[in-house]
């Protein structure tokens, strides 16, 4: 465990200079993005030099935090099993560490913060829990994270808990070594309610992490975290008791940052269309102050749609995704979005092919021409039914 501190002063490259991870105890308050109105005015001589002020207060820039988000990644199972092919076959373990988000750097390079889904546990203990898809990862690997310029992760899907309550552990482990902020679980439910509060450009940054599935959860209970047990954030298949949680938990970390973007783990997997509960959910969680919503777990992308004025991913679908060899959907998005102290600005959706098996499995591209298109228009599609889609697929809309 003790080598991962060395991986991510190895690794780490990426988005943003260094910037901070506010301790979630910190609690103080966001600084007012309009400076001192109290200070004395300088009194006006003629009318050039009343124009002074008016010019020196358009330059002053406006803080803008650049977030970029991507779907799924699993780097155990075939992923792992492909590094070690690769390493037996004379390439370096730095080079691979750097394998799974390469294709993707020309999008995150320059920006301030990438998230994404980690959905499987750093651990080489424990048990399976009974289910159908177990996945785990080497700790070693979180240097792909690293390399990758990942600056925040959420643990809250159904995949954190595949090796008990040990595997959890040494996670939250690994990622603390490593200084990944992550969110969404934790050893106790009010510790996976916690949000992670990243500071970028002088702006607070709040993530909260959800697992839900709805009448269609076949995952075992104890993937969710209880008051004493630990596990992930969510509930097993009451909306109502989630929608609370949400409500409440938006609402307290908007007291402590400037924005607060939830990521849900939740929708049926291969379905384009969001489930009635995840439209709820996000609305909910956008009505209480959210900034914006994301969303992932279908393996496929869903439709996108400005809410209030704020954006809803619902689903990213894969990214770097060690759970299949050569997925028969190999349609993938990044979501690049701008954000000020009073929320979002605009954003653009970066179309991927997230696989080029059997040459380059489980690493993500960004497309252009023809394939870009197609993403873009399926996208689209899928966002038809909303009444406000985000402006970027209104112009794609067949």
């Amino acid at each position: 465990m003790k080598r991962s501190v060395l991986w991510a002063a190895i690794f780490a490259f990426g988005c943003a200079a260094p910037s901070s991870v506010v301790p979630q105890a910190a609690h103080s308050q966001p600084s007012n993005a309009d400076g001192d109105r109290g200070a004395p005015l300088t009194p006006v001589r003629d009318a050039s030099e009343a124009q002074a002020p008016s010019l020196a207060a358009s330059a002053t820039p406006q803080r803008v935090v650049v977030l970029v988000a991507g779907g799924d990644v699993t780097l155990g199972y075939h992923f792992e099993e492909y590094f070690d092919e690769q390493v037996s076959k004379g390439q370096s373990r730095e080079a691979m560490f750097g394998y799974g988000f390469q294709g993707v750097q020309p999008a995150v390079k320059g920006t301030d913060l990438f998230v994404v889904n980690l959905e499987c546990p750093f651990t080489r203990r424990g048990d399976k829990i009974p289910k159908n898809f177990n996945f785990r990862a080497r700790p070693e690997l979180v240097s792909a994270l690293l390399a990758g310029g990942v600056g925040a992760v959420s643990l809250a899907n159904n995949h954190l808990m595949d090796y008990g309550p040990l595997g959890l552990l040494d996670t939250l482990e690994t990622l603390e070594q490593a200084h990944l902020p992550h969110f969404g679980a934790g050893r106790n439910l009010a510790e996976a309610r916690q949000p992670a509060i990243i500071e970028r450009n002088g702006l607070r940054l709040a993530f909260l992490g959800y697992f839900f599935l709805g009448d269609n959860n076949i995952e075992p209970a104890e993937v969710v975290a209880t008051n004493a047990k630990p596990g992930v954030a969510g509930h097993h298949s009451d909306a109502g008791l989630i929608e609370v949680m949400v409500r409440e938990d938006v609402a307290s970390a908007k007291a402590h940052a400037d924005l607060v973007i939830p990521f849900f783990h939740w929708g049926r997997e291969g379905s384009h269309f969001p489930e009635p509960y995840q439209i709820r959910l996000a609305r909910a969680a956008i009505d209480s102050g959210a900034a914006a919503v994301l969303g992932s777990h279908p393996h496929v992308l869903q439709g996108m749609e400005l809410y209030r004025g704020a954006p809803i991913v619902y689903s990213l679908g894969n990214f770097v995704f060690g759970g299949n060899w050569d997925p028969k959907n190999k349609e993938g998005a990044l979501f690049k979005a701008r954000f000020s102290p009073a929320g979002y600005l605009d954003s653009e959706v970066i179309p991927l092919r997230i696989d080029r098996y059997p040459q380059f499995p489980m690493q993500p591209v960004l497309v252009d021409g023809e394939p870009a298109a197609a993403v873009l228009n399926h996208l689209a599609e899928y966002s038809r039914g909303f009444a406000q889609p985000l402006p970027q697929l209104i112009g794609q809309r067949p």
